[in-house]
């Protein structure tokens, strides 16, 4: 039985959908204003690992992952860059698209954006004030009335007086209440704006998750994923205009990863401490970075730093290493190695559990190596049956090894020094011969002299 920790209730609790078998999972996905960042990074991988894992198991999975297109951020930009916001949300979409292909990710069954569905965003605007949550001041702006809904706080733990102490109200702010937050914000001169029953202006960013969420998974749906910085108040707003608006349950289980750590911060483009998805894959491969993340459970703090990410590539390397000279076999079934990677899987995704599975398979694999080479390949099978549940070790072994993820010689100047060693040891200069695989150890290539010829392989 798959159990997932529901931030909700905060315990692991068995995956029982509401229609059996059938996954409907929403994630939080970018607001387009800039390039994609690591901590945005395992978020995209966290939950594409779930639903590749899930439907490797036999669930049949739904994934909706929306695009924030307009938003305070995405307006700042184009300002600042003397663009318009359409053009900003544009251009940084397909950067998002480009730096989850290099990644590796299945693209969800459903990318809304929220400039597409104004209209179903407005309607639950209308619901909300009609059944008296949403309130219109008169200046444009429609807001939420927080103390309406009593169960307000039920996700992040927080209290409303324990927010609201130390709060007051402006002179000036249209809010009854400092916690109330906003569902349609007035136009002001020059921003993108619709038209609305409150006058031209456009979506908060809380409603804008609700409204697609809802539309394309139904008013209750089985899991929403996001980063825990959106916990609250995101998410916790999502719970109440939605359940305010339906008068139906939201969500069945809140999924929430946990934060990429960098100098003992969190990384934030706000906190100016940030790598981007391009500036890590243009010296680590994919898969190193997807090992990385998935080397840490999902709920855990990641901390990053280089000599890590090179801990993960030598560590991956190890796992490919176990996996050459097998030709492909039937994959061995009935095994332990099996079960204990498949109970870690069903304890809330708990990866490092099976990634260590994997490496006691790795082990088994070299000891069988040459005693009983039918095993070690069926063994062989079978570890790349069970990373490919996680997304893990699918590329030829001996690709692997000559990957130079953009770094080193590249594979055509290695084949001819390699030829040009063979005829220097054919014309016994051994020293030439000698100082050519010299050369390319120190340039990070090894060469391996075997019976059927000289190999070689990237040092990790």
């Amino acid at each position: 039985m798959m159990r997932i920790h529901n931030s909700l209730s905060g315990h692991k609790e068995p995956l029982e959908t509401l229609e059996p078998g059938h996954v409907r999972m929403y994630v939080c996905g970018m607001t387009v204003y800039d390039f994609c960042h690591l901590g945005h990074a395992r978020a995209m991988v966290v939950f594409d690992m779930v639903a590749r894992y899930l439907r490797a198991t036999g669930w049949r999975v739904t994934m909706v992952r929306n695009v924030t297109d307009i938003d305070d951020k995405i307006i700042k930009r184009a300002a600042e860059t003397g663009t318009d916001p359409d053009s900003i949300a544009r251009t940084y979409t397909d950067a998002m698209h480009e730096d989850t292909d290099a990644l590796g990710l299945a693209p969800p069954d459903a990318e809304p954006r929220a400039t597409a569905h104004i209209g179903e965003i407005i309607a639950m605007i209308e619901r909300l004030v009609t059944g008296g949550y949403g309130y219109a001041p008169g200046n444009g702006d429609v807001y939420f009335a927080v103390s309406r809904f009593e169960a307000y706080g039920r996700l992040s733990g927080k209290r409303l007086a324990d927010l609201r102490a130390g709060e007051r109200v402006a002179v000036d702010e249209a809010k009854d209440d400092p916690l109330d937050f906003v569902l349609w914000k007035a136009a002001k001169p020059g921003e993108p704006a619709w038209d609305s029953p409150w006058g031209r202006g456009r979506p908060g960013w809380h409603i804008e998750c609700s409204a697609m969420s809802t539309h394309c998974l139904g008013d209750t749906f089985d899991i929403h994923g996001g980063g825990m910085d959106l916990k609250f108040p995101h998410h916790e707003n999502e719970i109440a205009q939605s359940e305010a608006a339906t008068g139906h349950p939201f969500v069945r289980y809140w999924m929430h990863n946990g934060f990429v750590t960098i100098d003992d911060e969190k990384m934030a483009k706000s906190l100016g401490n940030f790598l981007t998805i391009r500036d890590v894959l243009a010296v680590h491969r994919a898969e190193t970075v997807r090992y990385f993340i998935l080397n840490s459970h999902y709920r855990s703090p990641l901390a990053y730093s280089g000599p890590q990410l090179d801990a993960a590539a030598s560590a991956l390397s190890r796992l490919y290493q176990a996996l050459r000279g097998h030709a492909p076999a039937a994959p061995a079934t009935d095994t332990d190695f099996e079960t204990r990677f498949h109970a870690a899987m069903a304890d809330d995704f708990n990866t490092p559990g099976a990634i260590a599975v994997l490496f006691d398979l790795a082990r088994e694999i070299n000891r069988l190596a040459d005693a009983e080479p039918a095993r070690a390949a069926s063994l062989a099978g079978l570890m790349v049956e069970l990373g490919d549940t996680i997304g893990l070790l699918q590329t030829d072994p001996a690709a692997f090894f000559q990957d130079d993820a953009g770094q080193g010689p590249d594979a055509a100047d290695i084949e001819q020094a390699i030829v040009r060693r063979r005829e220097a040891r054919e014309q016994r200069d051994f020293a030439e011969a000698d100082r050519i695989r010299d050369e390319l150890a120190a340039a990070g290539v090894t060469l391996e002299d075997g019976p059927e010829g000289t190999t070689w392989r990237r040092s990790s």
